[in-house]
């Protein structure tokens, strides 16, 4: 819980959106609900002046000690004359207000307005947690939904999701309503509840592969590169997309429904819903065609013929060039 003290100045910034926004709820909760409208100010700190802030500031209480005002994102917008001139204001602002700047995006640290803050207010840093903290406040927020989050579970959750705590939050509620109050979220359950955000990726990835969109193929593969998956691994996503595409192109031939599929391939229906509208994009044999390609590229990759990155590059350039042009498999 977040305690202000009297009259003092803060400023919020960093990536975690989600401990931001609970800080500043904290901060807010301190008002009496009934007095919120006349002891809240909340500013818009792209058009800031000085006149305004002031105003705000200074304001006197009503039936209370203190009030709170807000500006939010003025780092960023305030120009440099304006910035000097709040600078030099924030030294006389009253005992009775609490003032707390919040950013929400990146914050240039070489203006004069952060340059101030830094030395003379509180500064709190809102980064994504990682490792050891990243997993006790996992368990800690598994407890406040009334769940128990096994170890296996938690590295499982943060593989799948990343640190991002929203995201993060929003998993966490969806597998402790599945377990329902005082159960265990195990590692099976968030295998069968949670989307791979890389899996997600490569799903995309076959998408632009479908439509022979180069460009968007080319980009995503760069960036499944830059996240650290490595070749192989991608390489084997890939196919392990593509078999499922294969899968439930032909059992959905055989008319069966998107709950039977996802019953006989042991999926997750939405899984299912989502590679069946993927495999219609496909010709039925290029599906198999682009199987047979990735088990030569791997076998490639594998004996060092071809360099892992250019080896991925060429396999998409293949597929989306335009059918007279294509040296191998042909989506469309």
């Amino acid at each position: 819980m977040l305690h202000l003290q009297a009259g003092m100045i803060y400023l919020f910034h960093g990536t975690d959106e989600l401990a931001r926004t609970e800080a500043l709820r904290a901060a807010k909760a301190a008002i009496p609900p009934e007095l919120s409208d006349l002891n809240l100010a909340v500013l818009d700190g792209r058009k800031l002046k000085l006149d305004l802030l002031a105003a705000a500031c200074e304001s006197l209480p009503f039936l209370a000690e203190r009030r709170l005002v807000i500006v939010e994102d003025a780092l960023k917008h305030v120009r440099a004359d304006d910035a000097r001139r709040i600078c030099e204001y924030l030294t006389r602002v009253p005992d009775t207000t609490d003032l707390i700047f919040v950013e929400r995006d990146a914050v240039d640290k070489r203006g004069a307005l952060f340059t101030w803050l830094k030395k003379h207010a509180q500064v709190r840093e809102f980064e994504p947690r990682q490792g050891t903290e990243l997993h006790r406040w996992l368990q800690q927020r598994a407890a406040e939904l009334d769940a128990r989050l096994a170890p296996e579970a938690a590295a499982v959750l943060v593989e799948f999701v990343g640190n991002e705590s929203r995201a993060l939050d929003n998993e966490l509620r969806k597998l402790a309503n599945y377990v329902g109050p005082g159960g265990t979220i195990d590692a099976a359950a968030v295998r069968r509840l949670v989307p791979d955000s890389s899996e997600a990726s490569v799903f995309a990835f076959i998408d632009a592969l479908a439509m022979q969109r180069l460009e968007p193929a080319l980009t995503l593969l760069h960036q499944l590169l830059e996240d650290g998956e490595p070749p192989l691994k991608l390489l084997f996503m890939i196919g392990r997309q593509v078999r499922l595409l294969i899968q439930v192109k032909e059992l959905a031939a055989q008319r069966l429904k998107p709950e039977a599929i996802a019953a006989q391939i042991k999926q997750p229906p939405f899984v299912v819903k989502k590679a069946l509208d993927q495999a219609t994009r496909f010709r039925p044999a290029a599906l198999v065609q682009l199987h047979d390609r990735l088990i030569e590229l791997d076998h490639a990759l594998k004996t060092g013929r071809v360099e892992q990155q250019s080896g991925l590059e060429l396999l998409v350039a293949e597929l989306c060039a335009p059918p007279k042009h294509a040296a191998r498999a042909s989506v469309r």
